[in-house]
């Protein structure tokens, strides 16, 4: 009952009056929702990798480690979706949408505050969050970029559209920056921080003003199967890849936990920006994060962290 108030009061809560917010805001102002998802994408988003890289404070080992996992787990992950895609006969644009609402999925204002409730305010388990967190953010801009235009546009128009994401240099300049030790001024890295902050705020407004524009008839048959996939099949998978990788004790329990949390934000983003099925993965992070009220807690009580 503990962990099902806590998802309840401070994840669906405050997600759900930000979607709120932004679906009143549509029905008032019919606002444009290509302008919000652009700045999602060429403004709060690069922020917000540039900082998390540039602040991250990674032990080798643990950072090993958790990528070990974060690339075992992804590969399967995508193994597993690909045959239930291609068993059930799922085609154009829908398949990648399918597959982004599972292998994307909220590992930062949703997990991190999880994590840090579960493990009573651990740094150890915070920097294996934090380093997941990294790998999906920048997963998102690169792989889901391809794979949402695949089905529509040869590989050299679908490179051109990645290399002109800022997010694919911000990651190398920050990873460079952070490890050389060069200093931000803090007149250019107090806006970036700025920016980074309403990047969460924006990004759920987006989905409201999406979940506000949309007719609301619910493709209940691939909703219902991502919901399941990603909050049910993907944690099992993360439970037999600790195991098989022997990892034990907190490390694994937090790797696992990370597994379990609805899907993010980035499938709707990207889904917008290059009109992939918006409403199908509206309605998939919705749910998702509506039934992880009932999933999560079930998750800790099967790894034993109460």
């Amino acid at each position: 009952m503990t962990y099902f108030l806590y998802i309840l009061v401070n994840n669906i809560v405050p997600i759900s009056i930000m979607i709120v917010i932004g679906a009143a805001i549509y029905r008032a102002f019919k606002i444009d929702i290509r302008t919000l998802s652009k700045l999602n994408f060429y403004v709060f988003s690069p922020a917000l990798v540039f900082t998390k890289l540039y602040e991250s404070q990674m032990d080798l080992h643990v950072l090993l480690q958790v990528l070990s996992f974060f690339v075992l787990f992804f590969g399967l992950l995508c193994v597993l979706i690909e045959v239930i895609i291609r068993l059930k006969k799922i085609r154009g644009g829908m398949r990648s949408a399918m597959r982004n609402s599972v292998i994307f999925y909220n590992s930062a204002n949703y997990a991190i505050p999880l994590n840090q409730t579960v493990f009573a305010g651990n740094t150890y388990t915070l920097s294996i969050q934090i380093v997941i967190m990294i790998m999906q953010s920048v997963i998102p801009n690169t792989y889901g970029i391809y794979a949402v235009n695949a089905h529509k546009s040869n590989l050299k128009t679908t490179m051109k559209t990645i290399l002109s994401l800022p997010v694919i240099y911000v990651i190398p300049v920050a990873i460079f920056m952070r490890y050389m030790h060069i200093p931000v001024p803090h007149s250019v890295y107090l806006p970036l921080e700025y920016i980074s902050n309403a990047f969460m705020a924006t990004a759920l407004l987006t989905l409201g003003v999406q979940l506000g524009a949309m007719k609301w008839k619910f493709n209940f048959s691939n909703v219902f199967l991502s919901n399941v996939l990603r909050l049910a099949i993907a944690p099992a998978l993360g439970f037999l890849i600790v195991w098989v990788l022997g990892i034990e004790g907190i490390t694994a329990k937090a790797l696992v936990l990370s597994c379990a949390v609805p899907t993010s934000l980035s499938s709707v983003l990207l889904a917008i920006e290059y009109d992939n099925e918006p409403e199908f993965s509206s309605q998939a992070v919705f749910t998702s994060t509506l039934f992880s009220m009932i999933t999560i807690p079930v998750v800790i009580f099967l790894l034993g962290t109460s």
